[in-house]
């Protein structure tokens, strides 16, 4: 079953705590003050200035020359591949990353690029002989590898910078470009207890998505060297993604950043707490603000109205759930969660 999907005769109205993902987050009201009150101009003529304050934030704080809003992380990781490939050329990357299993083959079908997807060991990073061995020769019946696409976070497992390190050495060793999909970037941060550049520093880009764990309602930024931004900002376009007084949205991520980075800690903080109630019922694997929890027996079509009822919300998953932790969920929504959980298993 879709792992986004609803759960039937559910009321939205009756749910303190959503856990389907921490995409769920909704401004709160000093975010909503932020956005009313920003100054904006047309972005397509790259005239409003809250969103060229966002692209510029982030990309100092990353130690990249430049960024580029876009309305979300599909679209961002799709620029970001499109500057960096042209057509008949290849990527190398995760065969369970987002770029490769949940973005349509966008890059392929839209883009002309292919995807070499690569498994990927337990602590979600790639093998560095496997990347090796993954780069075509010269040779006109081969297409040309160009690039290496990584993750972090990956599944809520925060890589460490060696294992990103060695992968990044492997691809740079046969010339390739390199891009991280940062969608939740900051909570890699927090996990890793690094500096916000120590992680970007290994990259030519990175994708940071702000309506995640950053809770802004819409948009993420690629930054990166100026050529490949200007060339991503053209594809934007191309894209249907040039927007005008977008300051609004920008707003929002700017309000995020300065506020809810150093809170994403309580989210790993809580997760953990909820982890740790449901491992007496089965296998769970817990990593930063994600639980991935299957039951003896798997998940059962009723465990999801059963939560329901008790004001918790998850997605309509069959065998494995995953469960997000995040900044709607406050402490009586976790315990309202536990609740939920110890009496559909009687614990």
């Amino acid at each position: 079953m879709n792992q986004y999907a609803k759960v039937a005769g559910e009321s939205p109205t009756h749910i303190i705590c959503d856990l389907r993902s921490d995409t769920v987050t909704r401004p709160d009201a000093a975010m909503r003050k932020a956005m009313a009150d920003a100054d904006v101009g047309d972005d397509v003529f790259g005239d409003d200035p809250t969103v060229n304050r966002l692209e510029a934030t982030l990309a100092e704080r990353l130690g990249k020359e430049a960024g580029v809003f876009l309305t979300s992380g599909t679209q961002s990781n799709f620029v970001g591949l499109l500057a960096h490939c042209a057509r008949g050329e290849e990527i190398i990357t995760g065969r369970p990353y987002h770029i490769y299993k949940y973005e349509a083959k966008g890059t392929s079908v839209l883009g002309g690029i292919g995807l070499e997807p690569l498994d990927v060991a337990q602590d979600g990073a790639l093998d560095p002989r496997d990347i090796t061995a993954a780069v075509k020769e010269d040779d006109p019946h081969m297409p040309i590898t160009r690039l290496l696409a990584l993750e972090n976070t990956h599944n809520g497992m925060a890589i460490p910078l060696t294992r990103l390190g060695e992968a990044v050495q492997a691809g740079r060793d046969a010339g390739l470009a390199v891009h991280l999909d940062g969608a939740r970037y900051f909570n890699a941060i927090a996990a890793l207890n690094c500096p916000g550049v120590a992680l970007a520093d290994l990259f030519d880009s990175v994708s940071i998505c702000l309506s995640k764990g950053l809770g802004a309602p819409v948009g993420s930024v690629l930054v990166g060297p100026q050529d490949l931004i200007d060339r991503a900002r053209r594809w934007r376009k191309m894209l249907g993604g040039g927007t005008r007084q977008a300051g609004i949205l920008a707003a929002a991520g700017l309000y995020a950043l300065d506020h809810n980075i150093d809170r994403l800690s309580d989210d790993h903080a809580r997760a953990t707490q909820l982890a740790d109630a449901l491992r007496s019922y089965g296998d769970v694997q817990h990593a930063t603000s994600m639980i991935f929890f299957t039951p003896e027996g798997g998940v059962q079509p009723d465990l999801p109205q059963h939560m329901a009822a008790h004001g918790v919300q998850l997605t309509g998953a069959i065998g494995t759930t995953r469960l997000v932790l995040h900044k709607d969920v406050t402490d009586d929504g976790l315990q309202a969660a536990i609740n939920g959980f110890r009496s559909y298993f009687g614990g």
